[in-house]
């Protein structure tokens, strides 16, 4: 199911989007800021209010085109702004859509899905870190320039790692995003994978932190 985060300082329309995101088969979680957004996983979309307190959306947009690792997140702006100024604004910025207050929720819905549409068929399935580089489509793992060799969960678990460097992933979403079901305890076949990646990126395997208690992290 597509994660979506709901950047909104209204909590009732906060908790209205979150409901109807539930509904209908995304998960969903909110945030009254972005503060805090940078700390948790990567969704596959987020809707974004204008006028937040802190950062207003507009900062928080920017912040996210110029960083790699969320440059091809799909946004939607969600808020009252009407003026031609504010949508063109947003878009230049590089919002995908542009949703006025007050909206009605299936269009919204409908909305989100077809961004959905139009990301997925143009998202890059290549991430890279360092010298670590991670070509999907083609199935191939380089460090340095230089093919490595991995099984077929080893080369899954770098994929993830590097299209989430920077964030600490624990063991169970590693477990339920790369082995595709639910942690059940044993942390064994996590560890083992990562020591073998280790190993395999040689130098660059440093770039695998261990997060104590939590999981694992790639990054400086």
């Amino acid at each position: 199911m597509p994660l979506i985060y709901i950047i909104e300082d209204d909590e009732d329309i906060r908790e209205l989007v979150l409901y109807a995101l539930k509904s209908n088969g995304f998960q969903a979680k909110g945030f009254e800021s972005g503060k805090d957004l940078f700390k948790h996983p990567l969704p596959d979309l987020i809707l974004l209010d204008i006028m937040l307190p802190g950062e207003d959306g507009y900062t928080i947009l920017n912040k996210l085109k110029k960083n790699p690792t969320t440059a091809d997140l799909p946004v939607i702006m969600l808020t009252a702004k009407t003026s031609e100024l504010d949508k063109v604004k947003s878009l230049d910025a590089g919002a995908d859509d542009y949703v006025e207050k007050p909206f009605g929720i299936m269009e919204l819905i409908s909305r989100i899905k077809a961004v959905l549409r139009r990301s997925k068929r143009s998202e890059s399935k290549a991430a890279s870190f360092k010298d670590i580089k991670v070509d999907y489509d083609r199935y191939i793992a380089t460090v340095g320039g230089k093919e490595i060799k991995l099984t077929h969960k080893e080369f899954e678990l770098l994929y993830y790692l590097v299209k989430n460097q920077g964030l600490v992933l624990s063991r169970e979403k590693i477990m339920n995003e790369v082995w595709g079901f639910e942690f059940e305890g044993e942390t064994r076949t996590i560890d083992v994978h990562i020591r073998t990646l280790r190993l395999k990126l040689g130098d660059a395997g440093k770039y695998i932190h261990t997060v104590r208690n939590v999981g694992y992290k790639l990054g400086e």
